[in-house]
Protein backbone atom coordinates (compact mmCIF):
# COMPACT_ATOMS: atom_id res chain seq x y z
CA UNK A 1 0.00 0.00 0.00
CA UNK A 2 0.89 3.75 -1.08
CA UNK A 3 -0.06 6.42 0.83
CA UNK A 4 0.31 9.47 -1.73
CA UNK A 5 -1.23 13.39 -2.28
CA UNK A 6 -3.92 13.62 -4.39
CA UNK A 7 -3.56 15.42 -8.14
CA UNK A 8 -6.49 16.60 -10.06
CA UNK A 9 -6.30 13.34 -12.24
CA UNK A 10 -7.35 10.79 -9.20
CA UNK A 11 -10.69 12.61 -8.93
CA UNK A 12 -12.23 9.97 -11.29
CA UNK A 13 -11.26 7.57 -8.80
CA UNK A 14 -11.71 9.25 -5.76
CA UNK A 15 -15.61 9.80 -6.44
CA UNK A 16 -15.98 6.08 -7.24
CA UNK A 17 -14.81 5.08 -3.79
CA UNK A 18 -16.72 8.20 -2.08
CA UNK A 19 -20.18 6.83 -3.97
CA UNK A 20 -19.74 2.94 -3.26
CA UNK A 21 -18.92 3.89 0.17
CA UNK A 22 -21.55 5.93 0.99
CA UNK A 23 -23.43 3.11 -0.44
CA UNK A 24 -22.20 0.44 1.52
CA UNK A 25 -21.34 2.41 4.91
CA UNK A 26 -24.10 4.80 5.09
CA UNK A 27 -27.05 1.93 4.12
CA UNK A 28 -29.61 2.19 6.72
CA UNK A 29 -28.10 5.29 7.75
CA UNK A 30 -29.44 7.76 5.35
CA UNK A 31 -32.52 6.66 2.86
CA UNK A 32 -32.29 4.12 0.23
CA UNK A 33 -33.13 6.71 -2.29
CA UNK A 34 -30.53 9.28 -1.50
CA UNK A 35 -28.32 6.70 -1.81
CA UNK A 36 -29.33 5.32 -5.30
CA UNK A 37 -29.06 8.86 -6.86
CA UNK A 38 -25.46 9.60 -5.92
CA UNK A 39 -23.67 9.40 -8.80
CA UNK A 40 -20.02 9.36 -9.52
CA UNK A 41 -20.48 12.47 -12.07
CA UNK A 42 -21.86 14.88 -9.56
CA UNK A 43 -19.38 13.15 -6.87
CA UNK A 44 -16.33 14.50 -9.27
CA UNK A 45 -17.30 18.22 -10.04
CA UNK A 46 -17.86 17.91 -6.03
CA UNK A 47 -14.41 17.00 -5.23
CA UNK A 48 -13.44 19.58 -7.80
CA UNK A 49 -15.06 22.42 -6.30
CA UNK A 50 -13.42 21.07 -2.71
CA UNK A 51 -9.99 21.85 -4.46
CA UNK A 52 -10.58 24.65 -6.12
CA UNK A 53 -12.97 26.78 -3.52
CA UNK A 54 -11.92 25.36 -0.07
CA UNK A 55 -9.75 26.93 2.75
CA UNK A 56 -6.32 25.40 1.70
CA UNK A 57 -8.09 22.00 0.48
CA UNK A 58 -5.70 18.49 0.08
CA UNK A 59 -6.82 15.30 -0.40
CA UNK A 60 -4.30 11.85 0.19
CA UNK A 61 -5.19 8.76 -1.23
CA UNK A 62 -4.00 5.11 -0.89
CA UNK A 63 -3.40 2.55 -3.38
CA UNK A 64 -2.84 -1.29 -3.25
CA UNK A 65 0.14 -2.85 -4.87
CA UNK A 66 -1.62 -3.17 -8.51
CA UNK A 67 -2.10 0.71 -8.24
CA UNK A 68 -5.89 0.69 -7.40
CA UNK A 69 -7.19 3.47 -5.50
CA UNK A 70 -8.63 2.08 -2.47
CA UNK A 71 -9.49 4.57 -0.07
CA UNK A 72 -8.66 8.47 0.43
CA UNK A 73 -8.55 11.31 2.85
CA UNK A 74 -9.70 15.05 2.50
CA UNK A 75 -8.69 17.56 5.27
CA UNK A 76 -9.02 21.85 5.18
CA UNK A 77 -7.80 24.56 7.27
CA UNK A 78 -10.42 26.43 9.06
CA UNK A 79 -11.24 29.99 10.12
CA UNK A 80 -12.73 28.33 13.15
CA UNK A 81 -11.50 29.59 16.69
CA UNK A 82 -11.96 26.23 18.43
CA UNK A 83 -9.93 24.03 15.86
CA UNK A 84 -7.40 25.00 12.92
CA UNK A 85 -8.42 21.78 10.59
CA UNK A 86 -10.67 19.91 9.62
CA UNK A 87 -10.25 16.16 9.03
CA UNK A 88 -13.11 16.46 6.11
CA UNK A 89 -13.71 13.13 4.76
CA UNK A 90 -12.06 9.71 4.96
CA UNK A 91 -13.40 6.74 2.44
CA UNK A 92 -12.41 3.17 2.19
CA UNK A 93 -12.98 0.60 -0.47
CA UNK A 94 -15.37 -2.34 1.24
CA UNK A 95 -12.63 -4.85 0.94
CA UNK A 96 -9.58 -3.20 2.32
CA UNK A 97 -11.64 -1.84 5.87
CA UNK A 98 -10.51 -2.84 9.31
CA UNK A 99 -6.58 -3.39 7.47
CA UNK A 100 -5.12 -0.68 8.77
CA UNK A 101 -5.38 1.63 5.87
CA UNK A 102 -7.99 4.14 7.40
CA UNK A 103 -5.45 4.72 10.54
CA UNK A 104 -2.42 5.41 7.18
CA UNK A 105 -4.55 7.98 5.64
CA UNK A 106 -5.49 9.68 9.29
CA UNK A 107 -1.61 9.78 9.66
CA UNK A 108 -0.91 11.84 6.58
CA UNK A 109 -3.32 14.22 7.32
CA UNK A 110 -2.28 15.07 10.27
CA UNK A 111 1.28 15.26 9.01
CA UNK A 112 0.32 17.72 6.54
CA UNK A 113 -1.48 20.11 9.61
CA UNK A 114 1.92 19.64 11.91
CA UNK A 115 4.05 20.72 8.77
CA UNK A 116 1.27 23.83 7.96
CA UNK A 117 2.05 24.41 11.93
CA UNK A 118 -2.00 23.53 12.58
CA UNK A 119 -2.20 21.67 16.07
CA UNK A 120 -5.99 21.10 16.41
CA UNK A 121 -8.59 19.09 13.95
CA UNK A 122 -11.90 18.69 13.72
CA UNK A 123 -13.45 15.44 12.89
CA UNK A 124 -17.04 14.97 12.20
CA UNK A 125 -19.12 11.76 12.24
CA UNK A 126 -22.11 10.43 11.67
CA UNK A 127 -24.52 9.21 13.98
CA UNK A 128 -27.25 6.93 13.94
CA UNK A 129 -30.70 7.90 15.62
CA UNK A 130 -33.34 5.71 15.96
CA UNK A 131 -36.62 8.13 15.17
CA UNK A 132 -39.01 5.04 16.70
Amino acid sequence: MEINKASKEDIKHISRVYVDSWRATYRGLVPDDYLKELSYEEAEISWIDFLNYENEPFIYVATNDEGKLIGFASGKSTDDKNYDGELYSLYLTEECRGLGVGRHLVSAITKHFIEKDIHTMMVWVMKKINLD
